[in-house]
Parts: structure tokens; C-alpha cells; sequence
């Protein structure tokens, strides 16, 4: 358990949210997609990541704990609730979680469904998370590349 998540801003809106520093290029990857391409008027308090309360509803909260996952919207999409997306917003989702390599892990695939939830999969020490971590930086400093650039429906 992670006792305090540093406080990052969300790229391109004026939200933040609590992470573990080590997972902070990814989630917030994760939450500038979901932003930019799903729904631009998240209001503050409708992302949340890190917390240090222990009672989660189902195992996989947890990751809250550490402060490797988010949740975006959790009263809009909350622990069951299925078919909250649009499938348009579907494809967006997956297409997040084709630019992150599996490291990602999606609520709406976990059972029981929690369609706001998104988590690492992977320690931030293994090969995998940091070729995702290297090729997100690169698209950050690369014109047309990475979260804004990306187009679910064309790619």
C-alpha cells in the first residue's frame, strides 16, 4: 500500500488525480484518451486513483491502494453495471488498450465488470512496462503522436 499518491494533472483539462509516480505515464495516458475521446466534461472528482481507504468492493480495487489504478466516472460505470459505453466508445477503449500493450488491464473485461476501472498489469521493473513507458514518452515529445493524435477508427 502506498501511503500518499503525488498529484498529477490530467493533460489537457484542468483535473488531477493521485498515482504512484511510477505508474503515472500510463494511467494518465489511460485518462487523457478516455478525456480527449470519450468524454471531454469530466468534472473534478469524477477520475479518481490512489486512496488509502482499505474497503474496496471487489479485488482488483485494491490496486487503488498502490495507487496503479483509476477509476473514471465510478458513479456513472460502478462494480456490475454492464453496457454503460456506447460502441463507438468501446472501440476507443480498445484501441487504448492496443496502444498500451497489455499492460493495461480494463474493468469492463474483469468479472465482476467494472466498465471505469483501468489498472497496471505489470510491475513498473519489467521489460514490458518500460518499453510502453519509453514509446509513450517518445510519443509525447513526437508532432502527431500519442494521446490526441490517435484516431480508434482509423488506425
Amino acid at each position: 500500500m502506498l501511503a500518499e499518491g503525488e498529484e498529477f494533472r490530467i493533460e489537457g483539462s484542468t483535473l488531477f488525480v493521485r498515482l504512484a509516480p511510477e505508474a503515472a505515464p500510463v494511467l494518465l495516458y489511460v485518462a487523457r484518451r478516455f478525456l480527449y475521446e470519450i468524454s471531454a466534461e469530466l468534472q473534478p472528482g469524477e477520475i479518481a486513483g490512489h486512496v488509502t481507504n482499505r474497503h474496496v468492493a471487489v479485488a482488483y480495487e485494491s490496486t487503488y491502494l498502490s495507487g496503479s489504478g483509476i477509476a473514471i466516472r465510478p458513479l456513472h460505470y460502478p462494480v456490475g453495471a454492464t453496457n454503460g459505453f456506447f460502441e463507438n466508445e468501446k472501440t476507443v477503449i480498445r484501441d487504448i488498450l492496443a496502444d498500451c500493450d497489455g499492460v493495461v488491464a480494463w474493468g469492463g473485461d474483469l468479472d465482476p465488470v467494472k466498465e471505469s476501472h483501468f489498472h497496471i498489469t505489470e510491475p513498473p521493473t519489467s521489460g514490458r512496462y518500460r518499453t510502453l513507458v519509453a514509446k509513450l514518452r517518445d510519443w509525447d515529445s513526437t508532432p502527431g503522436k500519442g494521446a490526441g493524435a490517435a484516431d480508434a477508427f482509423t488506425s
